[in-house]
């Protein structure tokens, strides 16, 4: 992408300063077979990294923004409808019941989002819409609403283009559809109506950005000519939207955020919902790992243990429905986490401007997969979300240990290559097996990409880019029943307890 793209201003995170987030990419005009060209247009570090709550960004998160626009749409009427529908097709049907998709989609018409949304406060409010029968649309009166049969997950429509579309309707007395609209959930929490993208769903004034990419190379070159780091690029373009005093305390928050639901994993226990009976592990090994250094009794994979202790905790957290960041995705929000405790705890002269490093330079590679490729494991495969994330944790640790841009990127493809083919096939439809573990090996494995990274002297046969088409072209051969359906995979071949 040229230097000089515009970026609208309104593209911020949810809960951080400057401004509302737009919702959804550039990449949605097209099919995935056509994204062989990178779209105009970057995306924020606010819309790579958002608060938000599980188990899914793309069926929890996604449905429950996309739902809220339509409601907002239908409230505001001349004549207020009088029943309201939400139907769910493909992915987003088949693993819904276990994404939270159905309870999702009826808090979003009540006009409930993730950024902001109170678990307890949710409950109640569905607990009230389905004891009255009726639904009380944002800013409107009460209209009838019968949760069972309002909320379509809908497993025999395929007249579908996307796998993770919603279609909303409203209806006035006569059952005549006075508004409906096709939404598509994008993965990552981006959302965007059917046949819109980015750059037409976003508000505000466009932002003259003084570099802009959509490739690695450009931002190798960005960075060979303007003799910046990559961190430094990135800065450079979100401090064009909004002041550096509050990039930087964004960056912080979405720091303690991921560094508070590490914790709150590692101290919680219990058994996850959804049927599968999982008991949460990431306590007891954080607290094995803690005695056996107390005792001075380490073995060489201690460190490795901790990753995979600090990763799985975030993920407990995320299958329990509890709040955190998506990094870039709710399914793969273990991974960055992990690697950015691994740098605190575990690498000498860690400090703040490291982490914020880390972040900065993970969101560039972040926005060039989501732009060439897709970060939905419901269009690539758990290729596109855990994969996704190792590479931006592995090139944002290289940042912060002090390497240049090429090591930053040879990270990133490293960690990406090894990820590639890897398939979406939750069981029960849960985010828990295989999901909870795998963000674990997704962690260590970005910690080796770095490593090896570091080593080495930035030079690769392989560039990053290619690696992303190459995880692109993977997606679309891979089979629909591999890609977050449940109807594959360890999905079909593990019994449900």
């Amino acid at each position: 992408m040229p230097q000089g793209t515009a970026l609208n201003a309104s593209s911020a995170g949810p809960q951080l300063p400057g401004g509302k987030p737009v919702s959804g990419d550039a990449a949605s005009k097209r099919s995935a077979s056509e994204r062989v060209q990178a779209p105009a247009g970057p995306i924020s570090l606010f819309d790579m990294f958002k608060v938000g709550i599980g188990p899914s960004s793309s069926h929890t998160m996604g449905p429950m923004v996309a739902a809220a626009r339509f409601a907002h749409k239908a409230a505001a009427l001349s004549s207020a409808p009088l029943r309201i529908e939400a139907r769910a097709l493909g992915s987003l049907a088949w693993t819904g019941k276990g994404h939270g998709t159905d309870r999702a989609l009826a808090l979003g018409l009540m006009g409930f989002e993730p950024e902001t949304v109170e678990i307890d406060e949710a409950d109640r409010a569905l607990e009230i819409s389905r004891q009255t029968g009726t639904l009380r649309l944002p800013g409107a009166d009460r209209i009838a609403f019968d949760f069972d049969s309002d909320i379509v997950l809908d497993k025999k429509d395929r007249s579908f283009k996307h796998p993770n579309t919603m279609r909303f309707a409203a209806f006035d007395g006569e059952g005549n559809a006075v508004l409906a609209e096709t939404w598509l959930s994008l993965g990552g929490g981006f959302v965007a109506p059917e046949g819109q993208g980015y750059a037409e769903t976003a508000t505000g004034d466009p932002v003259e950005l003084p570099f802009g990419f959509s490739s690695g190379a450009e931002l190798i070159e960005i960075g060979k000519r303007e003799n910046l780091s990559i961190a430094e690029i990135m800065s450079a373009d979100e401090e064009a939207v909004r002041s550096p005093q509050e990039v930087a305390s964004g960056i912080d928050l979405l720091i303690d955020v991921m560094l508070e639901t590490v914790e709150r994993g590692l101290n919680a226990e219990g058994i996850l919902p959804g049927g599968l009976k999982v008991q949460r592990r990431a306590k007891t090994l954080f607290a094995e790992l803690e005695a056996g250094a107390a005792r001075n009794e380490r073995l060489p994979t201690d460190i490795m243990d901790h990753v995979s202790a600090f990763a799985m905790a975030v993920n407990e957290e995320n299958a329990a429905g509890a709040r955190m960041v998506t990094a870039p995705t709710n399914g793969a929000a273990g991974v960055f986490p992990a690697v950015l405790r691994y740098y605190r705890d575990f690498c000498a002269g860690a400090d703040r401007e490291g982490m914020r490093r880390m972040l900065l330079t993970a969101a560039a590679i972040g926005s060039i997969v989501k732009l060439r490729a897709s970060i939905s494991g419901a269009e690539v495969g758990c290729q596109g979300e855990v994969g996704t994330a190792s590479a931006m944790a592995a090139a944002g640790l290289v940042a912060a240990l002090g390497g240049g841009n090429e090591k930053c990127e040879n990270a990133a493809e490293i960690a990406m290559e090894h990820h590639l083919g890897l398939t979406c096939d939750p069981v029960g439809g849960l985010v828990q097996i295989p999901c909870i573990e795998r963000n674990a090996f997704g962690a260590i494995k970005a910690i080796n990409a770095a490593s090896l990274a570091m080593r080495g002297k930035g030079e690769q046969k392989v560039r990053f880019d290619q690696v992303v088409e190459t995880m692109r072209q993977t997606g679309l051969d891979m089979r629909a029943k591999y890609k977050e359906t449940s109807k594959g995979g360890l999905a079909l071949n593990v019994t449900e307890c």
